[in-house]
C-alpha cells in the first residue's frame, strides 16, 4: 500500500506499538497527546505470552524482561485459613509457553517512547482531543482549543475507555481497585508470583512483583486493594489505622507493605469498565485497544490485548490494497480473540470482585479442588497467558525467544 499519513492518538500501549510499526512500514506517522510531556498512567500490570511475541517484534522484548519480574504462577487464597482456590503454572502449557512479566507501567512506557523517540517520529504534545471530522476519504481531529489538524488519511484511537472519538458505550463495573507502587519486602512473599488473598469475593489483596524500574536502586511491589467505587468514600472516612488492621487480618505478611503506607494518596483508586464497541473501524479511523474493548483486570490481558491490535493494525495495512480492506482486515483477525476474552473476564470477575455469597463458596468448596485435576491446570494457563483461541495464529506471531534492538 502507498504510505499513509497517519495520526495517533494517545501515548499508551497501543498508541506507542502502532506508532513504531507503522512508522517501520513507511507511514507517516504523527502522535497526538494532551500532557505536555508524554507520561504512564497507573501501577504494575501482566505482560503474557502474547504481549512478549509484539514486544520481541519490536526489538524491545529483552528491555522489559529485564526492568520487569518473571512470573511463572499466579496464587490465590481464602485469607486466613490459606485454603488455595487458585494456583496457576505457566509450566502447565509446556516448556515453550514462555511465562509472564510483571512490570511498572513506567518502565513499559519508556521502552516504548525511548524507540518512538529514537525512530524521530513526531510527537504533538498539549493537544486535548475532543473528536474528529470526516472530509472526503480524510479525517481531521478537534481540539479543546477550537482548532483543527490537518487531514490524516486515518486516525488510529488509542484514547482508552473514554475516549472522545467513539459514541458511549458499555457499563463501569461496580468494584475497582487501591493500588500503590511499594518497595518489594525482604520476605513473606514469592517474587515470582502475583498472589492475591480473599474474603469472598467483596474484599481482595494482592502483590505482584514488577521489578526494578530504570532509575530506582530497588525492585518494587504492585499492591492492591479491591474497593467498590461507591465506598472510596466511606474508606477515606474510616482512616488508614482501620483500613490497615483489615488487610493485616486478612493477610498478616503485608505488615511490610503497609509500613510504607502513611498517606492515603499513596493509594490511587483506578474503576472498571466493561465495553466493546460494535463498530471497531469506521471511514478512516479504527479503536484500538481500551478505546475498542476493556474490561476488569482480573485476566490481566488489557495492555496484551492493545499490543496484538496494534500488530493487527500494521498487518492489516501490510497485506491490503486500500485502507477500507486493511482495516477489516484487522478486526477480522482480532475479533475472534477479543470477543472470547471479553466473555471470559464477564464470566470470572464476579467470582473475585462481587458482592455475592454464592459464587465465592462454589469456588472455594468447588472449583478450587477441581482445578487441580487434568485438564483444568492447562485451561487456566492458557486463559492466564491469553493463548486460548490461538490469537497469535491469524498475525503470523510465535511465542517466542526475544529480539534485541537499538536506536
Amino acid at each position: 500500500m502507498t504510505p499513509l499519513g497517519i495520526a495517533i492518538a494517545g501515548c499508551g500501549p497501543a498508541g506507542l506499538a502502532a506508532a513504531l510499526l507503522l512508522h517501520r512500514d513507511g507511514h507517516d506517522v504523527t502522535l497526538f497527546e494532551r500532557f505536555d510531556a508524554p507520561q504512564p498512567i497507573g501501577s504494575g500490570l501482566m505482560l503474557q505470552p502474547t504481549g512478549l511475541a509484539v514486544l520481541a517484534q519490536l526489538g524491545l522484548a529483552d528491555t522489559v524482561i529485564r526492568y520487569g519480574a518473571r512470573v511463572d504462577r499466579l496464587i490465590g487464597k481464602t485469607g486466613n485459613v490459606e485454603r488455595s482456590v487458585l494456583d496457576v503454572r505457566y509450566a502447565a502449557l509446556g516448556s515453550s509457553a514462555g511465562f509472564g512479566v510483571g512490570i511498572h507501567r513506567a518502565s513499559l512506557f519508556s521502552a516504548l517512547y525511548d524507540a518512538v523517540t529514537c525512530a524521530g517520529i513526531s510527537i504533538a504534545t498539549t493537544r486535548t482531543i475532543v473528536g474528529s471530522s470526516l472530509e472526503a476519504a480524510k479525517r481531521r481531529l478537534a481540539f479543546n482549543d477550537g482548532d483543527a489538524s490537518e487531514p490524516f488519511d486515518l486516525v488510529v484511537d488509542a484514547l482508552g475507555t473514554r475516549t472522545p472519538l467513539a459514541p458511549p458505550t458499555g457499563r463501569p463495573l461496580a468494584y475497582g481497585a487501591l493500588w500503590a507502587n511499594l518497595d518489594w519486602p525482604a520476605d513473606g512473599f514469592d517474587g515470582a508470583a502475583l498472589e492475591q488473598r480473599y474474603r469472598r469475593a467483596s474484599r481482595m489483596v494482592g502483590v505482584l512483583p514488577i521489578g526494578t524500574p530504570s532509575g530506582s536502586a530497588r525492585a518494587k511491589a504492585a499492591f492492591f486493594w479491591s474497593l467498590r467505587a461507591d465506598q472510596v468514600d466511606e474508606w477515606h472516612r474510616r482512616g488508614m489505622v482501620a483500613w490497615k488492621a483489615e488487610v493485616l487480618e486478612l493477610w498478616p505478611a503485608c505488615a511490610a507493605l503497609l509500613e510504607q503506607i502513611d498517606d492515603p494518596d499513596q493509594l490511587v483508586f483506578t474503576r472498571y469498565a466493561h465495553r466493546t464497541l460494535p463498530r471497531p473501524a469506521e471511514p478512516a479511523l479504527i479503536h484500538l485497544g481500551d478505546a475498542w474493548h476493556s474490561a476488569s483486570p482480573q485476566l490481566g490481558q488489557g495492555a496484551n490485548m492493545a499490543l496484538l491490535d496494534a500488530w493487527a493494525l500494521a498487518k492489516g495495512l501490510r497485506e491490503s490494497e486500500n485502507l477500507p480492506d486493511a482495516l477489516a482486515k484487522a478486526v477480522a483477525t482480532r475479533v475472534r480473540h477479543i470477543r472470547l476474552y471479553q466473555a471470559l473476564t464477564a464470566l470470572f470477575t464476579p467470582v473475585y470482585q462481587s458482592d455475592s455469597i454464592v459464587l465465592p463458596f462454589v469456588r472455594d468448596r468447588l472449583v478450587g479442588p477441581l482445578s487441580k485435576l487434568w485438564p483444568a491446570p492447562w485451561i487456566q494457563a492458557a486463559m492466564v497467558s491469553g493463548l486460548i483461541g490461538n490469537p497469535l495464529g491469524p498475525l503470523g506471531l510465535a511465542a517466542a525467544s526475544s529480539l534485541s534492538a537499538g536506536c
